[in-house]
């Protein structure tokens, strides 16, 4: 087995970080019945025995000890990282894999990732070295961070390109978290786009999920609740309403938006953590989904989005889940897939399903979903026989797909209405190493990758449909 690294970056990343490790120790804990460090735990957590003078890690196939996560805690206000150590979570973790700052970075990118960046570059670098010490074979760093505020797009960025310069071999998948339009952070365009030339230079595969497409999910999910129908009631003090696991009662309101992107990083890793009949490398996903490097963000779509302690639902079809998986509602973006043009596909299916049914229900699929010319058979599976905690199984879809441009476009849009006025631009002037060219520079990588799409997109009114066949009187 290969082992990952998680690291988690300001506010946000670190409480999506949270459920994730909550949510992955109640997995393993109602699949690990006798209590014994397996290959599935050891891909993302150390099993650590506190008698030894060292405090060395144990070999796989002993009992449980000590579990330790595989990760590195970075925030520069405190706030967050100490409730999580003062939290149920607080064994999991301890203060190697931390780092913190009190002041902030002031919703400003510049502060994150050249103030912050500079000063803490070797403690990261020092922490990320240790993380990686600790894996007998590192596969993947897996990095959460925003995209709107100062920390996670600044020093999260910053912690990226450290990645690629220290580990260039391993794999750096991102999950990002992208503002709304109505974001209450003022310079989140800036951050953003400042954001977006480092993601699109050193990430491997980027997974953009949009703020608002949580808040419209969490919407659906509280509206089930107020119509009460049977068999369709949210549970109060579920996993997806309450403050348990490791969140302290105050981010309550952000609990089910984090708790659906844990979600996501559940359902990507389960092939590393757990066995199946078809598992999907981690490598296997830029390789099969990103055939030109810069294009490499991958719109998720989860189904079901919550888990069955959140809502008495009735269990889906295994068909409609596939459906599910490529309808607008169940993606984290807001976008139409359908009617873009796909570059490539994955379906990482968890439970009892076999070859066929997925061979099945791509055919099924195939005729509504576009794809490009010269890679009409792009897709990519994967089966993991543990399915997710009280589910028969789930689906996670990886859409390599230009339906991403208007989201960038819109972005672009709202940068470009700060900056033609320089509106704050002196708050990012201010600090050591921050030239006005870094602005002009992130808005022509963006534009620029908006154009590739937009090539790309050009080719779907050339595609030729299957021609008719000739019908057979009888």
């Amino acid at each position: 087995m290969t082992q990952s690294v998680v690291v988690q970056v300001g506010q946000c990343g670190n409480q999506v970080g949270c459920r994730f490790w909550d949510l992955a120790l109640r997995e393993h804990a109602h699949v690990n019945k006798r209590g014994l460090y397996d290959e599935a735990l050891s891909s993302f957590f150390r099993n650590v025995d506190p008698r030894k003078s060292d405090g060395g890690a144990c070999c796989v196939g002993g009992r449980i000890q000590h579990l330790k996560a595989r990760a590195v805690l970075i925030d520069m206000e405190e706030g967050v990282v100490h409730g999580i150590l003062q939290g149920p979570l607080r064994e999991v973790f301890d203060s190697t894999q931390l780092l913190t700052d009190v002041s902030g970075s002031g919703n400003n990118w510049a502060v994150g990732n050249l103030m912050y960046g500079s000063a803490y570059r070797d403690s990261i670098v020092n922490k990320l070295r240790k993380a990686a010490e600790h894996c007998d074979c590192l596969q993947c760093f897996f990095l959460i961070h925003s995209m709107g505020g100062g920390t996670g797009s600044g020093l999260g960025t910053r912690v990226l390109s450290l990645l690629e310069e220290e580990f260039p071999d391993v794999c750096r998948i991102v999950t990002a978290m992208y503002p709304s339009a109505e974001d209450d952070v003022i310079t989140s365009p800036y951050n953003s786009v400042l954001a977006m030339r480092e993601l699109t230079e050193h990430a491997d595969c980027v997974l953009p999920v949009e703020n608002q497409s949580l808040v419209d999910i969490v919407n659906k999910i509280s509206l089930m609740s107020h119509d009460a129908k049977p068999g369709c009631v949210l549970k109060k003090e579920s996993t997806v309403t309450s403050g348990q696991g490791g969140v302290s009662p105050t981010e309550r309101p952000f609990d089910a938006m984090n708790n659906i992107v844990a979600n996501l990083l559940l359902n990507i890793t389960s092939s590393s953590r757990f066995d199946g009949s078809l598992n999907m490398d981690l490598n296997e996903i830029a390789n099969n989904l990103v055939p030109f490097p810069r294009l490499h963000y991958l719109v998720p779509s989860l189904t079901p989005l919550y888990t069955l302690a959140d809502v008495n639902i009735p269990t889906r079809r295994l068909d409609q889940m596939f459906s599910d998986a490529f309808s607008k509602e169940h993606q984290l973006i807001r976008a139409d897939p359908k009617h873009s043009l796909y570059l490539a596909c994955a379906l990482m299916v968890r439970g009892n399903v076999q070859v066929s049914d997925l061979r099945r229900n791509i055919e099924r699929l195939r005729p509504s979903l576009p794809f490009v010319s010269w890679n009409q058979e792009g897709w990519k599976t994967g089966l993991c026989s543990v399915p997710p905690v009280g589910h028969a199984h789930s689906l996670l879809a990886l859409a390599n797909n230009t339906c991403v441009k208007p989201t960038f476009m819109e972005l672009r849009d709202r940068f470009t209405k700060l900056y033609k006025k320089k509106a704050h631009l002196h708050h990012y002037l201010h600090v050591d190493g921050m030239e006005q060219s870094a602005f002009s520079e992130a808005l022509s990588s963006l534009s620029a990758l908006i154009e590739e799409y937009h090539h790309l997109d050009a080719t779907k009114a050339r595609l030729i449909p299957d021609a008719p066949r000739l019908s057979i009187a009888r």
